[in-house]
């Protein structure tokens, strides 16, 4: 008898829990992410700092609805993205496992999937006043076209930044519309976050992405790459120190974003560029970073 988890991906989280589900479940599973939950709570925590920072510490429900939404959304895209990227996909070693790409699930199948997790993100749409909904059906043409970035230019992860910081304006929307500044610092050092860890995330498929004709900014880089990290983390801690100043200017405030400045610099000094699975740990130590952020923008936001 064949081991079920030999066809997951080799960077799943949940290797066991996936291996338990009946194959067909399974497929379905690994195509919608669910045993890697680093991407939903990297698409989450903008949400809630979005959140938080507008003063919403107690909105525990509409937190709760918008994780369930990143859940779905999330794993919406990423059905999306394997449909698109199907060929690109099979001849990548790190994917081509993925349920499409190695046929184990056809694309009408994938698309009927897709429709059932956008449904899901409908229902929590639903939940939120009518800006907040505006906000969140604005960023379905940059999710859409985010497939094609790889192919266009060096720098899809600038592209990915727009997407999974799109969270932090839906959050604060929901709650007030005032103070667009604050929104505008918050959301670019977002963009500048997700940019420094998906450069990381990259460093995993140099070798393949070069073959294939893949771009990133992780061949941009080349032997830059730990400096560029460093920049855009750097970019990203002084655009959030001035989301925090404007909204609250007193130098107290600032001192909430220590740990996660912390967290960041500990990120770069200790990457290992030419190492898999040192990029990968770093890159997944970003949802503790979410959750740092988070815990700052509750202190400032509700101060």
């Amino acid at each position: 008898m064949s081991d079920p988890s030999a066809d997951i991906v080799p960077d799943s989280q949940h290797r066991g829990l996936v291996a338990a589900l009946p194959e067909r479940l399974r497929n379905y599973a690994l195509l919608a992410r669910f045993d890697r939950p680093i991407g939903w709570w990297l698409l989450f925590w903008p949400c809630a700092w979005g959140v938080l920072l507008a003063g919403g510490e107690g909105r525990l429900g509409l937190i709760a609805w918008l994780l369930l939404g990143s859940i779905a959304m999330r794993g919406a895209g990423c059905v999306y993205n394997d449909i698109v990227d199907a060929d690109l996909d099979r001849r990548v070693a790190r994917t081509a496992a993925r349920p499409v790409a190695s046929g184990a699930v056809s694309k009408r199948a994938a698309w009927a999937w897709l429709l059932v997790l956008c449904l899901i993100g409908l229902v929590v749409l639903l939940q939120l006043r009518w800006q907040a909904q505006l906000a969140a059906l604005a960023s379905l043409a940059p999710v859409a076209a985010y497939p094609f970035m790889k192919r266009i230019t060096w720098w899809p992860q600038a592209w990915l930044g727009l997407v999974f910081s799109w969270g932090a304006l839906v959050g604060w929307a929901e709650l007030r519309l005032d103070h667009v500044e604050v929104l505008a610092a918050l959301y670019a050092g977002s963009i500048c976050w997700v940019i420094g860890y998906d450069t990381i995330y990259a460093l995993q498929d140099r070798e393949d992405d070069a073959l294939v004709g893949i771009r990133s900014s992780a061949l941009r880089l080349g032997g830059r790459v730990r400096a560029g990290v460093a920049g855009f983390y750097l970019a990203a801690t002084a655009l959030w120190a001035l989301a925090f100043w404007v909204l609250r200017p007193d130098w107290v405030a600032l001192l909430a974003l220590a740990p996660m400045a912390v967290h960041l610099f500990w990120q770069v000094v200790t990457l290992e560029p030419e190492n898999g699975d040192n990029a990968l740990a770093r890159f997944r130590s970003n949802r503790f970073a979410g959750l740092l952020l988070a815990l700052a923008c509750w202190v400032v936001g509700n101060a």
